[in-house]
């Protein structure tokens, strides 16, 4: 079976200190695409040194570009005609990858892109992606494990998504903005990670109106230029650090946030007991601090798109109902299989129900420790934290998820004071 690598934590011990939070992983991956719609040097700072930007590295790499992470500056030179079809290994371990579609299509007439992979969190069908893009006059076929995509020149549509899909929206809008004439997208996904490339593409030239907003409007211009650009902060590691200040009845204070991102999450946490001061008042982006003296409330959380509870937190209120003082409910609405994550918290001990897409979940004082196994790169630090508030030894397997969104995890965890090691075993030991 080979060997597999887990985190060994061991519980009781509160989370307290301070953590910096640095840019999103589900921005950075698609504004590394973005680079791919103009000729020369593409520059993003506040980027976290994470596995998947190590992959889409490499897959712009085997596209003909350059790419080089030096601290938290990544620098990317995109050649005058950079490849057509994407690498089969590497997108199938990453479905951000997929994002090259649109621009590589806007910039070259064709590209062929391999069926994505990434996290066993549900049916994540490219439908919303393909559909937008045949209304703006691609030809779109499936080949051997390939969407292959060509269109001499893609010209501007109405489009209308069922769903407020990110990816979908995000790979419309890069195809968009070389197109001609006007396209509109109507229910567009609203999240920080879509106004922030919205505002990368506008200072490449884009003519873009709406970002933050369900309708985006783009004008779409003959070239544009290469840019600086900085990333945003992750709302999603800000979110994990506050949920953990409050599963472990800690004090953490998390620094390079931006708390306005985060306003229901942080709400449900105030909820539950737990106190959340800004750094400074005036600036809210310097940061917040969350404080929980006593046992969590148990509080009803419900995942809907942006605006609403990020679906990416979702094993964090399920970790947070499962030490609260309470029944909860938590309602999954994005993602079918989300809940593969409760079945590895019932081997800790939780008490959770499920029925269709709700999880009854009835807290208890403390967790138990015991062998448990990464789905998904949430599902593995909900796990950890889960161990945190357990009694004995909880191990985490395949920790790679953690890489994959999660910088400096392992000397985060210990600045806190986390008890955590990282260690090797044999499969068949696990």
């Amino acid at each position: 079976m080979g060997p597999v690598e887990l985190f060994r934590v061991t519980g009781g011990t509160p989370l307290v200190g301070e953590v910096t939070v640095s840019g999103a992983k589900n921005s950075v991956l698609k504004l590394m695409a973005a680079s791919l719609l103009v000729e020369g040097r593409t520059v993003l700072t506040n980027v976290p040194r994470i596995l998947d930007v190590t992959i889409m590295s490499e897959v712009l790499r085997r596209l003909g570009c350059e790419a080089a992470l030096e601290d938290e500056t990544l620098t990317i030179d995109v050649p005058a005609q950079p490849g057509t079809e994407a690498d089969y290994n590497l997108v199938r371990r990453m479905r951000a990858s997929i994002n090259v579609l649109g621009p590589l299509l806007a910039r070259r007439g064709e590209v062929r892109v391999p069926h994505p992979g990434g996290d066993a969190i549900g049916s994540r069908g490219l439908d919303y992606h393909i559909a937008g893009l045949e209304r703006m006059g691609a030809e779109i076929t499936s080949e051997h494990g390939f969407v292959v995509a060509r269109a001499s020149r893609l010209h501007g549509a109405r489009i209308w998504l069922d769903f407020p899909s990110v990816g979908a929206t995000e790979n419309i809008l890069m195809a968009a903005v070389l197109a001609k004439g006007t396209t509109v997208i109507d229910n567009a996904a609203r999240e920080p990670d879509i106004v922030d490339i919205c505002s990368m593409l506008t200072e490449m030239g884009a003519e873009i109106h709406g970002a933050g907003t369900s309708t985006l409007e783009v004008e779409g211009v003959e070239e544009l230029r290469p840019v600086t650009h900085r990333t945003v902060p992750d709302r999603i590691v800000s979110g994990t650090w506050a949920f953990a200040a409050a599963i472990t009845q800690g004090d953490v204070t998390v620094r390079g946030s931006e708390p306005r991102h985060l306003e229901i999450a942080l709400d449900k946490l105030n909820q539950a007991g737990a106190q959340i001061d800004f750094l400074d008042p005036m600036e809210p982006s310097e940061g917040f601090r969350v404080r929980m003296e006593r046992r969590p409330r148990a509080v009803d959380i419900v995942t809907l798109p942006y605006p609403g509870f990020a679906t990416d937190m979702l094993p964090m209120a399920i970790t947070l109902g499962a030490v609260a003082d309470g029944p909860s409910m938590v309602t999954e609405n994005v993602f079918d299989a989300r809940f593969m994550f409760i079945n590895e918290m019932l081997r800790l001990g939780a008490d959770v129900r499920t029925d269709g897409h709700h999880a009854v979940v009835r807290g208890k004082d403390w967790l138990s420790g015991a062998p448990v196994r990464a789905t998904d790169i949430r599902a593995g630090v909900g796990l950890v934290i889960a161990g945190l508030r357990a009694d004995g030894v909880t191990e985490v397997a395949d920790a790679f998820h953690i890489d994959r969104g999660y910088p400096d995890f392992l000397s985060q965890m210990r600045g806190l004071g986390a008890t955590i090691e990282r260690v090797t075993v044999e499969d068949e030991e696990f």
